[in-house]
């Protein structure tokens, strides 16, 4: 398979099943205090549910690369658009971790939690599906519910790992893609779309999707500028890299990308109170709580919990590459979510937002779009993943990519 430099995406809400619940604070914004003019948006399909699956990782870079689709092919109607097939991808990563779990002696993080890099190295040797080819939805429900799936696999790869034969058959594997045949269905080899058979490969290569496009990028100072490495943070499974930029160049290229058409994958923190369930993203001064259950509840409460906010719009922190350092070091800023950056917006204030479709479900007041603060997003961003297209070219000669 070709290499790439791809982001490892800040995470992805992979371990929202497995925390202990805690209680979280109302938060201290409220979508009333705010109205939003939408300077640019890039095409995006539809908002998803990832529902009760650590699987945002997928759900997001999927979104990005339907945009990457759209703009390839240069899809105007929106009936046209693609909807690429999230538990095919999630599929193919289960069954390419196990394998390497099993030889790191279960040394490893067996969830359903990923990264960007992960969809990109499926989509890169497995190819994409279309959604209504695969849905993935074998086990009696119509929203993913992984809890039950994500034990069965794991308990079945710690059995294999302790090796009671004192040597490993070559059919465990096989066991393995059993259970995923039982809860998410066997894979056909074609399927048809429009009219038109495809295999899996074929229905990549169709859209133009070429993974050797796609870099991911961060920006921390505990490795050098203008480097590559992979982000310490356990769903980075596969140890995908990342190119480290200052944090100036960091936003420069996800401004750059968005004025030229270009979509972008996100991957941050959004433990935090100023990420509201109502579709805000603001930088405020409150210790950071979580809390368990559904994907959207493990971040930002249910909706009984919050309470009306005093009318106001609040004063934010100021970001430097000193404290975004300092966040990440203290683990108060951790590998939360991802989500598709697509497009900006401004509120009454003049103050610059970020257009962030989410894989909640169509929810809160924006259905389903977060309005993310430009502080908000320099801090709480871990990395990103972008078409090496949509960097600066004076960024781009700095990292050596062409």
């Amino acid at each position: 398979m070709k290499s790439y430099k791809i982001l490892v995406a800040a995470a992805l809400a992979a371990v929202c099943a497995s925390l202990a619940a805690q209680s979280r604070q109302p938060a201290p914004v409220s979508t009333k205090d705010y109205e939003f003019t939408t300077v640019k948006e890039i095409p995006v399909t539809s908002v998803k549910n990832q529902y009760r699956s650590g699987t945002c990782w997928c759900f997001s870079a999927l979104s990005f690369l339907e945009s990457e689709a759209i703009r390839n092919k240069n899809i105007k109607d929106e009936n046209l658009y693609p909807d690429f097939s999230e538990m095919y991808v999630i599929r193919k990563a289960y069954a390419d971790r196990a394998q390497k779990y099993v030889r790191l002696n279960g040394k490893l993080n067996m969830a359903a939690g990923s990264d960007f890099g992960d969809v990109m190295e499926v989509a890169a040797t497995y190819g994409l599906m279309d959604q209504q080819a695969y849905t993935g939805m074998n086990y009696g429900y119509d929203l993913p519910v992984q809890g039950e799936l994500d034990a069965v696999l794991k308990g079945y790869v710690d059995a294999v790992i302790k090796n009671p034969n004192r040597k490993l058959t070559p059919v465990w594997p096989k066991g393995f893609e059993g259970i995923l045949d039982a809860y998410l269905g066997e894979v056909p080899e074609r399927f048809t779309v429009n009219g038109v058979s495809y295999t899996p490969e074929s229905y990549r290569n169709f859209y133009r999707i070429n993974t050797d496009d796609y870099v991911g990028l961060t920006s921390f100072t505990h490795h050098p500028f203008y480097t590559e490495f992979a982000i310490e943070v356990e769903d980075n499974w596969r140890w995908t890299t990342s190119w480290n930029v200052p944090l100036e160049e960091f936003m420069a290229v996800i401004d750059n990308a968005i004025a030229n058409g270009y979509t972008v994958a996100w991957g941050g923190d959004v433990s935090e109170p100023g990420f509201t369930r109502d579709g805000l993203a603001i930088l405020v001064d409150t210790e950071a709580k979580a809390t368990s259950g559904s994907d959207q509840e493990r971040w930002v409460g249910k909706a009984d919990e919050q309470k009306p906010a005093e009318k106001k719009t609040v004063k934010e922190l100021e970001v430097t590459q000193e404290n975004r350092q300092q966040m990440f070091d203290e683990k108060t800023s951790t590998d939360d979510h991802g989500m598709h950056l697509y497009g900006t917006a401004k509120d009454q204030n003049g103050n610059k937002y970020y257009l962030i479709k989410n894989s909640w479900g169509v929810t809160g007041a924006y259905d389903g779009i977060w309005y993310m603060s430009e502080n908000f997003c320099k801090a709480k961003t871990l990395n990103i993943v972008v078409n090496k297209k949509a960097i600066p070219t004076n960024i781009r000669k700095k990292l050596g990519i062409n």
